[in-house]
């Protein structure tokens, strides 16, 4: 590996060919489904499982439960298209609770401090034999990032 990377390729690749293979990309479903279906169909169904092909949505009140019910190709093909593959063969409705969508939180501000020279000159000894330059000033970097966030030795 000539490069750092993302963690999420290298489960894929870790995982590739295993049943946690095809669990994680179901697991899109919930992911992708307001993206799909929209803000509005999504504050009125949301899916509740999937198996065999089979997504099954709870739906929060009876109307809204006829009417996707004439939906449903539209809303296999506009799920199946987020997901870029035909995951999804068939829609399942039920009757249930649909939770409100979870506000999401500010990022807090990570405290940082500055560093002192012999620190600076410290992590640059660290990395002084390493030949590629990208790779130095990436691990130069990660050290640096590491040492603003501890306390002051």
């Amino acid at each position: 590996m000539k490069r750092p990377a993302v963690v999420s390729d290298l489960l894929s690749s870790l995982l590739r060919g295993t049943p946690a293979e095809q669990r994680l990309k179901e697991g899109r479903i919930w992911l992708v489904w307001e993206d799909a279906v929209g803000s509005r169909i999504a504050s009125h169904a949301q899916p509740a499982a999937f198996r065999n092909g089979v997504l099954t949505l709870h739906v929060d009140s009876a109307p809204w439960l006829q009417q996707l019910n004439f939906l449903k190709k539209d809303l296999i093909g506009k799920v199946n298209a987020e997901l870029e593959e035909e995951m999804v063969k068939e829609l399942q409705l039920k009757g249930g609770k649909i939770r409100p969508p979870s506000p999401a939180a500010p990022p807090k501000p990570v405290p940082r401090r500055e560093l002192r020279d012999d620190e600076r000159h410290w992590i640059a000894e660290q990395t002084e034999t390493l030949r590629d330059p990208e790779l130095r000033a990436a691990l130069e970097n990660l050290i640096r990032k590491d040492r603003e966030h501890q306390d002051k030795d």
